[in-house]
């Protein structure tokens, strides 16, 4: 089969939990915020929103509403859930042949506790879907131009693999890495992020992976720069984003728009920028439409339900890029 994008990680449940709780103060956390139950209490809950998610299949749905021919490889249980995600899948125009299924009924499966502003804590039951198997992918037959890897619950090896294939094979690759890949730390990662295409990460987690403050904003980008031989995209929610090509660096704001919840603004930003350099797009393009499809994300309960599709832009006018050497 000949796809554009092969989207390659997680798929899930996930279950959006809103409560009436606000973020405290906590200087020993990484982003200086928590959210909080004391010990023994019940707690209200305001409403409830469940969907599939997955940095995989998230990233699939953008790629298919930009017009894009794209497949998913992920793992999935012999269960109702597993059954959803593909449904959900193929109701997206999303090609389903390389999914691989498990004999275990456990598809990974997520609980998102969302605070008043928008900003969650998340619980996962990995499941399956951090099982995936480089044996049963079958590259040979899987013709693409792209790769677009997520997380893969810390399995390097398996990262390892999928990039030397890629690099073997003329195909270009994008990584937005887990936060199980991340604490393998920079030592391990530096020679995998070399063989990378396009690294997407958010501050938050460059400052723990290069251990520099998180205020350190410049301090952090020219950093990873340095780990990156194309493109680099630091995401730094609300404070907009930067990207390095090598050459210029890129800047862009987002708009001030309302958040419902946050989940899937990560893969949504990674994957809109992504399916424009795919389309053949220029940079700058690439970031307006990346900011758009993370700023629809998040105005709605779910990683997919926001996700634009091609030719829209959402509510907003296109975010001014500042390029500069």
């Amino acid at each position: 089969m000949k796809y554009d994008v092969v989207t390659i990680g997680a798929a899930t449940r996930d279950v959006f939990l809103k409560a009436n709780i606000k973020p405290q103060i906590d200087k020993k956390s990484i982003t200086h915020e928590s959210i909080c139950f004391p010990l023994g209490s019940k707690n209200e809950i305001e409403e409830i929103f469940i969907s599939t998610g997955g940095g995989a299949t998230n990233a699939a749905v953008t790629f298919a509403r930009q017009g894009l021919k794209v497949s998913c490889i992920s793992r999935i249980g012999s269960d109702k859930t597993g059954q959803e995600i593909l449904h959900e899948l193929k109701k997206e125009k999303v090609d389903t042949s390389l999914i691989q299924k498990d004999k275990k009924p456990k598809t990974g499966y997520s609980t998102i506790i969302v605070a008043n502003d928008g900003s969650r804590v998340i619980l996962v039951r990995r499941g399956v879907s951090a099982d995936i198997k480089f044996s049963q992918i079958n590259l040979d037959k899987i013709k693409t131009k792209w790769f677009y890897i997520t997380s893969l619950a810390g399995n390097l090896n398996l990262l390892k693999k999928i990039l030397t294939y890629a690099q073997k094979n003329g195909i270009k690759t994008a990584l937005n890495p887990g936060s199980r890949e991340l604490k393998e730390g920079i030592g391990k990662l530096r020679p995998i992020f070399k063989k990378v295409d396009v690294l997407v990460l958010n501050q938050d987690e460059a400052s723990a992976l290069l251990g520099i403050p998180f205020e350190k904003e410049y301090k952090i980008f020219r950093e990873l720069d340095k780990m990156v031989t194309h493109i680099a995209v630091m995401t730094k929610g609300k404070n907009g984003v930067s990207v390095f090509d090598g050459e210029y660096i890129y800047s862009a704001s987002t708009p001030n728009s309302p958040v419902i919840e946050r989940t899937g603004a990560g893969d949504a930003f990674g994957s809109g920028f992504v399916s424009y350099l795919a389309r053949g797009k220029p940079i700058e393009e690439a970031i307006q439409f990346a900011v758009a499809n993370s700023t629809s994300v998040i105005q709605y309960f779910s990683a997919k339900t926001g996700i634009l599709k091609k030719g829209s832009f959402g509510k907003y006018k296109k975010v001014k890029v500042i390029k500069q050497k």
